[in-house]
């Protein structure tokens, strides 16, 4: 028993060394953390990096291309032109071609071309005044009017619009969305990049035809709508995760009249915006991708310097606080501004929501269409529901001819919901009520049936899949 004591004792004292030691070393690291998390905020300051989290990534099926690192020996230029002279050894350095070569270059044929010759429909409204509708092409840069009773036969290659605005005079360029003022017929349309303007047009224009007006609005805005009571005009900016509101009669370089901007409003990659003056409310469709912003000190030149209703842009974004959430429908009161929290949020599985991005509302039923890009739907809410609702009708199928619709308009006057078709160069329109799988009232198509629609817009970077044999475009 003695010497089953003494071991146990001397168990006990070196366990008591080593939890002794552990302590030491447990306060090291805390006293290390400390500095390092002082460390961390200092370059949060600074404006540099810092990891905040990480998880794996989840097990890929199928076939995975190899990696094949870049050699530093080689270059775009050395696939493209012939050796530059005897003094290029393998692995020397490279000479810059000559403007010659590069020209000579640049008159290459191409063995083949993956373009649109046809237009693609992308925002569309309804002009009450004339009974036509307008749409603008974010392929070939125009804005197309048609009579609002056209329909495309199954048969006929396309219907001709009764009018098309387009040429360089004209400011068009990657125009996503519009707005026809119900009493002038006067045309709005966003550009959404490049020229980075917001153009009107009297609602008789046709041609290369330059705008009787623009606005530069903040870079990459996206939706519009106007609340004619007040004469204000509602845009989202998607980088910024913002609405402004401009007077519906500003021109040139103004300021916006008021800013929703900040973490509490849940602006996440704004798209689709609607307004219903007769009750109140702003909805925004949001995508799901955000940061947060700091403003700048004073002293700091930016496009927002002295002016306090610019949103801030992402060159002032917080390190590490980017974040991905499920698309979703924010709801505010009209005259919402600041950094805002929403009434309420259509967010969750049973919503349906996958790339919500134009919206439309029919203020006397208090009922809003939502152009469900991805989900290649229709989905009508009310405009009292919140969380994660399921909507009171989805109108979706092969029978519909919905293919990513990217705009939407409710036509209360004739009692019809038009949407514009990206992916299969259509607009098709329905009965204000119609679900399912219900076939379209009428069509209007820019291209024959059987033409697919590439969807290339606004194209920035390409590669190739040795693996699938397939060309990746990121748009």
């Amino acid at each position: 028993m003695g010497t089953r004591r003494m071991r146990f004792s001397r168990g006990l004292r070196v366990f008591s060394l080593i939890a002794i030691l552990a302590l030491i070393g447990a306060m090291s690291g805390f006293i290390f953390s400390a500095r390092s998390l002082e460390l961390a905020g200092s370059l949060e300051l600074a404006g540099g990096p810092r990891l905040v989290s990480y998880e794996p990534l989840p097990e890929m099926d199928g076939e995975m291309c190899q990696w094949v690192p870049a050699s530093a020996a080689m270059s775009a230029a050395a696939f493209r032109l012939p050796a530059q002279g005897a003094g290029e050894a393998a692995g020397g350095p490279q000479a810059r071609p000559s403007d010659a070569e590069v020209d000579e270059v640049a008159k290459r044929s191409p063995v083949r071309v993956i373009r649109d010759p046809n237009s693609a429909y992308s925002g569309i409204a309804v002009d009450p005044v004339r009974n036509e509708v307008v749409m603008t092409d974010e392929n070939l840069f125009s804005i197309l009017v048609y009579d609002r009773r056209d329909n495309t036969p199954p048969s006929a290659r396309m219907t001709e619009p009764k009018r098309v605005i387009q040429g360089e005079s004209t400011d068009i360029e990657f125009q996503c969305s519009l707005y026809v003022d119900p009493a002038t017929g006067d045309i709005y349309a966003v550009n959404n990049d490049t020229l980075g303007k917001l153009v009107v047009f009297p609602g008789d224009a046709q041609g290369d035809v330059a705008p009787v007006r623009w606005i530069a609005p903040p870079h990459t805005t996206f939706g519009i709508a106007v609340d004619e009571e007040k004469q204000e005009m509602f845009l989202t900016i998607q980088d910024d995760h913002a609405v402004v509101v401009y007077d519906k009669a500003a021109a040139g370089d103004a300021d916006p009249t008021r800013l929703l901007q900040g973490g509490r409003t849940l602006l996440a990659d704004p798209h689709g915006i609607a307004v219903d003056s007769r009750n109140g409310l702003l909805f925004v469709s949001n995508w799901g991708s955000s940061n947060q912003r700091t403003r700048p000190p004073s002293d700091v030149q930016w496009r927002g310097a002295g002016r306090e209703t610019w949103p801030v842009h992402r060159n002032f974004s917080v390190p590490g606080s980017g974040q991905f959430s499920p698309p979703s429908i924010t709801i505010y009161p009209i005259d919402a501004k600041g950094d805002t929290p929403p009434l309420r949020v259509i967010q969750g599985l049973k919503t349906q929501l996958d790339w919500p991005t134009a919206l439309s509302v029919d203020p006397q039923r208090r009922e809003l269409y939502i152009a469900n890009d991805t989900g290649n739907s229709v989905l009508v809410f009310s405009t009292e529901q919140g969380g994660d609702a399921e909507p009171l009708r989805v109108l979706k199928g092969p029978k519909t001819l919905i293919n990513n619709p990217t705009g939407i308009f409710f036509d209360g006057k004739n009692n019809e919901l038009w949407v514009a078709n990206f992916g299969n160069h259509s607009a098709t329109v329905y009965r204000r009520d119609a679900a399912g799988d219900t076939p379209p009232l009428r069509v209007i198509r820019s291209a024959p049936l059987e033409d697919p629609a590439p969807m290339l817009g606004n194209p920035h970077t390409v590669t190739y899949d040795t693996k699938r044999e397939e060309i990746l475009v990121a748009n």
